[in-house]
């Protein structure tokens, strides 16, 4: 069994920090998303318009007396599902399996993943820099051995803030925070709480559920366990991954063929070891091509059998597809895309020697590279590559 990694990545007031991302003549004015009329609550405040104390849930009118020269917005509810939408897509890149809380946070589960970085936290880094580059919004992020701590180590940096909890020092950064900072903690029960001698989490984790039951009754248990450190639940996730996929966006425009053939090799190699990672194989098999003038095609294919997660088919099939078009124009960015998705099966009176024999090979290199990283042993035109951007 591996090491369980979370990550939980939230948007910095989100609704707030769209509408001035699309009009910079709001960037550092306070900003107050919500219901407009006197009966209006806040949606979002960004985090200029939070210095006068204005906070969502906020009725519009104390929101109004807080801060006069704020600028109040009404919210754009369809337009920031589309945005949240592509931010769910950029998030699929490090893991088919996500929990989104809301359309400005999310929980990925991405065991396994510290393997292909240098350290678990530069996981949190690549995603905080795609949201940047591409939606051109800041995100924090946290990074820790369960849901509790990783929502806990997103919000401690805030904004555009990157939190790694270790495993073994769990106890060691929760002690010292107030008790507001568990789970589940209201004011209710903040107030009993410090009302019986318990401020911060390290008071709680010390004195032991017994102490606790006369002050929070069935509340307790958990509590405790949360000011331990320790959560055990799983990410929800309600359906299983509608896709896998990867793209590039090039530095130069790739004109020669020799150029697009690389691409594609290296597109299906990640494609294929995210669909074994994850058990999975598809049956469609898109490709995305964004030409220099930013013309932008999709096609696709549908394989009759089970599906595949074969490095080599996705490499054929993606191949067959872009030479369809017959096309010259210079290509700004590629794209592999597999769906139709079921879990992973062999069929074994379908195999030859030969494929049988690949199939083996596959599976040890994938062990290998589980273990040791996905440079530790790869084809000779991928290390090629890896070794020509260094």
């Amino acid at each position: 069994m591996g090491t369980r990694w979370i990550m939980h990545v939230d948007m910095d007031a989100f609704y707030a920090s769209v509408e001035q991302r699309d009009n910079p003549a709001l960037r550092g004015q306070p900003v107050i998303v919500g219901g407009l009329s006197e009966r209006g609550v806040v949606a979002t405040a960004s985090y200029e318009a939070r210095r006068y104390g204005v906070h969502s849930a906020m009725s519009m009118r104390q929101a109004r007396r807080l801060c006069p020269d704020g600028v109040f917005l009404p919210v754009r509810m369809a337009y920031y599902r589309r945005i949240s939408h592509q931010i769910r897509v950029i998030l699929s890149r490090y893991s088919p399996y996500i929990e989104p809380l809301a359309l400005d946070e999310a929980f990925l589960d991405v065991s396994g993943m510290e393997l292909h970085y240098p350290e678990i936290i530069t996981i949190g880094e690549a995603v905080k820099a795609d949201i940047l580059r591409i939606t051109g919004l800041v995100a924090s992020a946290g990074i820790a051995p369960n849901k509790f701590l990783a929502k806990l180590a997103s919000d401690l940096e805030k904004p555009d803030g990157l939190v790694w909890i270790p495993y073994g020092k769990e106890q060691e950064i929760l002690a010292p925070l107030p008790v507001s900072r568990l789970w589940g903690v209201g004011k209710v029960t903040e107030t009993a709480l410090r009302k019986a001698g318990f401020e911060t989490i390290g008071d709680i984790a010390r004195a032991g559920q017994d102490a606790l039951r006369p002050v929070v009754g069935k509340q307790a248990h958990r509590l405790y366990e949360l000011a331990c450190g320790r959560d055990n639940r799983q990410l929800d996730v309600s359906r299983r991954p509608q896709s896998v996929g990867n793209e590039h966006t090039y530095l130069h425009d790739l004109i020669r063929p020799e150029e697009i053939d690389e691409q594609f090799r290296l597109l299906a190699n990640e494609v294929a070891w995210r669909l074994r990672q994850n058990g999975l194989m598809g049956r469609t098999i898109t490709i995305k091509v964004r030409y220099a003038s930013f013309e932008t095609i999709t096609r696709s294919l549908t394989l009759e059998d089970i599906g595949t997660c074969a490095e080599e088919q996705l490499y054929f099939s993606a191949k067959k597809l872009y030479n369809k078009e017959k096309v010259t124009h210079p290509v700004r960015l590629l794209g592999l895309t597999v769906s139709q998705l079921c879990p992973y099966q062999v069929q074994e009176d379908l195999f030859s020697d030969d494929a049988e024999t690949q199939a083996k090979v596959t599976e040890a290199i994938d062990k290998l590279q589980q273990r040791f990283g996905r440079q530790a042993i790869m084809k000779g035109f991928l290390w090629e590559m890896s070794h020509e951007k260094k």
